[in-house]
């Protein structure tokens, strides 16, 4: 994506202006709490506020308290509190007695931002919010975040243990940020879990970094997991020409981080026209050994001429992987590898068994699967399932591949065109930058056509044997052959529940897949999409055939 690092630097300058805070729940620990303060409308700040029938009555009362290991900070359930709350170096807990801020009695608070932020924590941890809703305003909306931790520590130290679960969180530029400063300071033991960030702006999650140093890579957070997230409706801002907005979830500068069982969807509808980078449902940058799964990203627009996608893997992201998740009617494509650098920082991922179902609605040139960018570097895309049907923009692609790649492998995969090409290359690569085989290539409608370089191939054979793709030494690979799928010849996918229409109802008239451990030395994983054991050969596409005739 084209300069990226401008707009996340920008975004990392507006989280720091607003430092930080945490927040907690009324669900009893396995400890007990040192002390427990309540808020309520008809407290008194005048009040020690240590039970209910003695709460203060206002946010700006409890922000003054020195809180300490073990404390709670409870706001009644279903009650709206203006103002914000704010935790600095000398607060809150540590990681085997935190500091707990959320909710008590029915339902769930609601903190209703006044000025920038929401919640905000500056160099501490030892901090868990839950069962909060956290609203905005104008101000919160142009350069807030709804709940905010950042690091600065000198030496580059981290700040351990953060929970954030069973939050909703709205109307900021930022839903929930966790930023670094210089050096390597930042977080370890992140979780956000079982939350709703929607109606922001830039994105519903960001965590971000210092600058990347290819020479020396650093990473400001580390264990880091996101699950049962949903991040929907972060709308973008028409205003920034220069930069990304609208995004989904975006790890940046993580080592060792998840995303799993969460969602994005409906995001970046108002982002920039004029912008030379656009959001993206779910993705990474700056970060190493992350693993995507079991997630889905769909509907995710993007206002200018690029990205829009459903799932990236960006600049300087290395050993990470993209698996068992859905992708559909995104403006860009379902799956992108991209870097702008030569810096051989983009190396070791694997996408694989993944589906996407009529991705790059807008963007058709980017089809279902991208590969674009400065130098890619052994890149593994195996097991995948793309069905492409006709957009309203017109014919696009399956598969684009353009700029550097080297030791990029598309094997097994299932290929599923509605008279799109089945791959746009940018030039006719050898098969020691980018390699094809074992994949079957099914016309549902219209011609069989590959874009290789300046020249059009419409015969599998005659591709073959220009080429040296679809071959494993002498051998002859790729078919194109019928699937045999459930939902039928290219079954479209409009909702996360219809995924039934990717399983092969009959034994594969396309064969078997390579063998990927004993031909590559690639480890394929051990299940299928839909979690089936692997126990024989593997399939092609991301489904095991389950016959019925």
């Amino acid at each position: 994506m084209a300069e990226r690092v401008k707009g996340l630097w920008q975004a990392a300058l507006a989280v720091a202006v607003g430092l930080a805070l945490a927040s907690g729940c009324a669900d009893v620990p396995h400890y007990t709490p040192q002390h427990d303060f309540y808020v309520a409308p008809d407290g008194d700040d005048k009040n020690d506020g240590r039970s209910p029938g003695t709460a203060w009555r206002t946010l700006g009362r409890a922000d003054r308290e020195a809180f300490k290991p073990d404390d709670r900070l409870l706001l009644q359930g279903g009650a709206s509190f203006r103002g914000r709350l704010s935790l600095g170096a000398d607060q809150a807990g540590k990681p085997g007695k935190p500091l707990i801020i959320g909710s008590y009695g029915n339902g769930r608070a609601t903190i209703r931002a006044v000025g920038a932020s929401g919640i905000t924590v500056h160099n501490t941890a030892g901090v868990e919010i839950r069962d909060l809703r956290i609203v905005g305003n104008a101000d919160s909306l142009a350069r807030g975040s709804g709940i905010s931790f950042y690091a600065d520590h000198p030496g580059g130290r981290k700040s351990k243990h953060i929970r954030v679960s069973r939050v909703d969180v709205s109307g900021f530029r930022y839903g929930v940020v966790v930023g670094g400063g210089s050096g390597a300071a930042g977080f370890t033991d992140v979780r956000v879990s079982d939350s709703r960030l929607h109606d922001n702006k830039d994105a519903g999650l960001l965590t971000y970094g210092p600058r990347f140093d290819a020479e020396s890579p650093d990473f400001a957070h580390h264990d880091v997991t996101l699950s049962r997230v949903e991040a929907d409706h972060n709308a973008g801002d028409p205003g920034a020409h220069d930069r990304h907005t609208g995004n989904g979830i975006i790890l940046g500068s993580v080592r060792d981080g998840k995303v799993e069982r969460s969602t994005a969807h409906d995001n970046g509808s108002a982002s920039a026209t004029d912008a030379p980078e656009g959001p993206v449902g779910i993705w990474a940058y700056d970060s190493t050994r992350l693993v995507f799964q079991h997630n889905a990203s769909y509907r995710n627009h993007t206002g200018s001429h690029v990205d829009g996608s459903g799932f990236g893997l960006d600049q300087n992201t290395s050993l990470s992987t993209i698996q068992y998740n859905l992708s559909f009617g995104n403006d860009g494509a379902g799956y992108h590898a991209y870097t702008r650098f030569e810096n051989g920082a983009h190396h070791g991922n694997t996408i694989r068994f993944n589906i996407s179902s009529n991705d790059g609605r807008k963007l058709a040139r980017n089809g279902g699967l991208t590969v674009h960018g400065a130098r890619i570097e052994d890149l593994q895309v195996h097991n995948n399932t793309v069905v492409l049907t006709r957009a309203a923009q017109g014919d696009g692609t399956v598969v684009r591949v353009s700029g550097g790649p080297h030791g990029v492998a598309l094997r097994n995969n299932l290929f599923v065109s509605s008279r799109a090409p089945f791959i746009d290359a940018a030039k006719s690569y050898t098969p020691a930058e980018i390699v094809l085989q074992g994949n079957d290539y099914y016309n549902a409608a219209g011609p069989w056509t590959v874009r290789w370089g300046n020249r059009t191939f419409t015969d599998l054979a005659d591709w073959r044997s220009a080429v040296g793709q679809e071959r494993h030494g002498w051998t002859p690979t790729g078919v194109r052959a019928a699937p045999c799928l459930a939902g039928g010849r290219d079954p479209v996918i409009t909702r996360t529940d219809g995924t039934a229409a990717m399983v092969p109802e009959c034994a594969s008239p396309a064969g078997q897949g390579l063998d990927l451990r004993s031909l590559f030395g690639v480890d394929p994983g051990p299940v299928d999409y839909f979690g089936r054991s692997i126990t024989g050969a593997l399939p092609i596409g991301a489904v095991l055939p389950q016959p019925t005739r």
